[in-house]
């Protein structure tokens, strides 16, 4: 896929809405601004796996500053700290199936070698995929729930084996040895059949299915399309995957294991991104993807019928899973201008709880801004979706500075989410345009192949058209307007500086790449499966293509950047390693042109630490206040220690 290489899973927002105009907000009450601190004092927490007699579940929460795990009362109560780390983010993967015995991840710092950890009954926790330098996923549990499923690229660094492990040793035997660069996806309940996948491009992918009684691999799909893998039916007689094949968005299909016999089972106007059914099979769940909005109908499996969910007015049901006995639903629900809390709803009682209340208590939801979604016409009429933030304090008497914003990738989307980068910029009287620009995914597979071979060309036009629509805007000063991105977009941000110099007026560039034939000649071995798909879409540096790939390199080109630029970066990161920004750096620098560099010693390719998260954002607003508002105002509560 495009988005796993580059893609920035910490800054994504979108909103599902097709006017091509924004509401004007007035407001004739004060707006509360807040300080970072008080922004990331909201909580984040992910996951919810239920116990084993359904009194609790298991989560991430980043309250102490990092990620740690918790256990909270299904019905609401204490948080209560299962890991206690100062340093290293740890995760919550499951409880296991038939005890309160917690299955636990985490890398170092950033570092994505992913390691599984049990924690057992008195309180130690125990690594339980040692191996030094391999990556470890935990996959699921077996039907039997005796045993738990993994992938590991320990026997070979470019490709994950999966794995079958004893909860009762936690030894281990390989059940299927990738000797072809095939993707695992998921496996029957009756280890008959492995689902796996080939990746073609950045788009396409072959969908096959070994037998592992007969040692046979099926192909699915007839036609190059994009083919994902979802799920099997309860009783093993039946597959289901998602394809493109023939249309724009993808569908859900069905294939009968026995008969061959393939059938559509379900199409909507936009991507079906995914269908799980619960444990024992009494619901499918589907999400869909409509216009960047996580949409999730539950359906019986015996009727496919939708079943009715709770009504939470203008937020959203974002995330769901199920208690082994489907008797309980974890929800998390939230909006644009609010981070997602986590529900709990029981199917025979109707009863539902609220667990989290993420929201700092200190801010006023009222002063938060709904993101509204528009669309313009790009130079060359292709129309081009986008996310809109406009400050409430904005007006046609009040102008305020904006920037454009760029997603990860290629091929990220911008989608609905609470950032608080974002509410805390556009608090403080900054638009945001979140621009979609061409070959962002979830707008059909012709849209996500329009940037192929063009990046830095055709995507950044649409960026620079997505600021000449805010230069538009009665709201909005048109001489003050920055550009920010992350990874792929820290990448646009340096191209617009460097190939459109007097476009934007600063950039702040988020652990982007600066240099295409190093990044893409450094793909980390695990990412083998993909690397091909990558040059197909980017060019292979290897090749002739390099001469392209230098071309549209902003290291090579810093001398053409005359605006003030922020850089931050990870010293961990595997993906965009800290020469790139080392180096641009060091070039802009040499022009005069005002650079600022944030440096985390302890970060990878996207800052989960508070206190790193705390430096950088108010760092980022410093900035923006000094060279595009042309403000010299302290902000307050800035902490220091960066490296410059």
């Amino acid at each position: 896929m495009k988005t796993n290489f580059l893609g920035l899973c910490l800054l994504i927002l979108m909103f599902s809405c097709k006017d091509n105009k924004t509401d004007k907000v007035m407001v004739d009450r004060e707006i509360k601004q807040y300080t970072i601190e008080q922004f990331m004092d909201n909580e984040a927490v992910n996951g919810g796996s239920f116990s084993a007699d359904n009194s609790s579940l298991l989560v991430s929460s980043n309250r102490s500053g990092i990620y740690n795990v918790y256990t909270i009362p299904v019905k609401g109560g204490e948080m209560n700290a299962i890991t206690t780390s100062d340093s290293t983010s740890i995760f919550a993967e499951s409880y296991f199936p038939n005890s309160n015995r917690i299955l636990l991840s985490a890398d170092g710092n950033g570092d994505e070698i992913n390691h599984l950890f049990v924690r057992e009954l008195d309180g130690t926790i125990k690594d339980i995929t040692p191996e030094k330098g391999a990556v470890s996923f935990f996959y699921e549990w077996s039907k039997d729930d005796n045993y738990l499923y993994f992938g590991s690229n320990k026997r070979d660094p470019k490709f994950f084996d999966v794995y079958k492990m004893s909860i009762t040793d936690y030894s281990s035997e390989m059940i299927y040895q990738n000797n072809d660069g095939l993707n695992f996806e998921v496996i029957s309940s009756d280890e008959n059949y492995f689902a796996l996948s080939k990746s073609l491009n950045t788009n396409d992918s072959d969908l096959f299915l070994y037998d592992a009684k007969t040692k046979e691999t099926i192909k699915i799909n007839e036609n190059q399309s994009k083919n994902t893998a979802q799920d099997f039916s309860d009783d093993n007689s039946t597959f289901y995957y998602t394809t493109d094949d023939g249309g724009e968005f993808s569908y859900l299909m069905s294939y009968n294991l026995q008969t061959k016999e393939q059938l559509k089972v379900l199409e909507k106007s936009w991507d079906i991104s995914g269908s799980r059914f619960t444990s024992e099979g009494k619901y499918m769940v589907v999400y869909a993807n409509e216009d960047g909005k996580n949409v999730i109908d539950i359906l019986d499996s015996k009727t496919m019928n939708p079943i009715d969910l709770p009504d939470f007015k203008d937020k959203s049901i974002t995330s769901v899973s199920f208690s082994n006995d489907e008797k309980w639903m974890r929800m998390y629900v939230g909006g644009s201008n609010s981070p997602s809390d986590l529900y709990t709803y029981n199917f025979e009682t109707k009863e539902q709880h609220k667990l989290t209340n993420v929201l700092n208590d200190a801010i006023d939801v009222e002063d938060l801004v709904t993101a509204k979604v528009i669309r313009f016409k790009s130079f060359d009429g292709v129309e081009i979706p986008a996310i809109y933030y406009l400050p409430l304090q904005a007006s046609v008497t009040n102008k305020v500075p904006a920037m454009v914003w760029v997603h990860g990738g290629p091929g990220g989307q911008t989608r609905q989410g609470f950032s608080s980068l974002i509410q805390y910029l556009v608090n403080h009287g900054y638009a945001v345009l979140a621009v979609n620009n061409r070959g962002s995914s979830g707008y059909g597979k012709t849209f996500y192949k329009m940037d192929d071979r063009n990046h830095g060309e055709k995507d950044l036009q649409d960026c620079v058209e997505g600021k000449n629509w805010l230069a538009s805007q009665t709201e909005i000063d048109n001489s003050k307007i920055g550009i920010i991105g992350g990874s792929y977009g820290g990448y646009m941000t340096m191209a617009a500086l460097t190939y459109t110099p007097e476009e934007f007026d600063v950039g702040v560039n988020l652990f982007g790449v600066t240099n295409w034939i190093r990044t893409l000649k450094s793909i980390p071995p695990y990412w083998e499966s993909y690397r091909e798909s990558l040059y197909l879409e980017l060019g292979d540096p290897f090749s002739v293509d390099s001469v392209r790939l230098k071309r549209i390199s902003p290291l090579f080109h810093t001398d053409k950047v005359t605006k003030p630029l922020i850089v931050l970066q990870g010293t961990q990161d595997p993906r965009v390693l800290q020469i790139e920004s080392d180096e641009i750096v060091a070039g802009v620098r040499k022009n005069g042109v005002p650079v600022e560099y944030v440096l985390f010693e302890d970060e990878g390719h996207g800052f989960v630490k508070k206190e790193n998260q705390i430096e950088a954002y108010s760092r980022i607003l410093k900035f923006l206040d000094k060279y595009l508002k042309k403000e010299n105002t302290p902000i307050e509560g800035e902490t220091e220690g960066s490296k410059m």
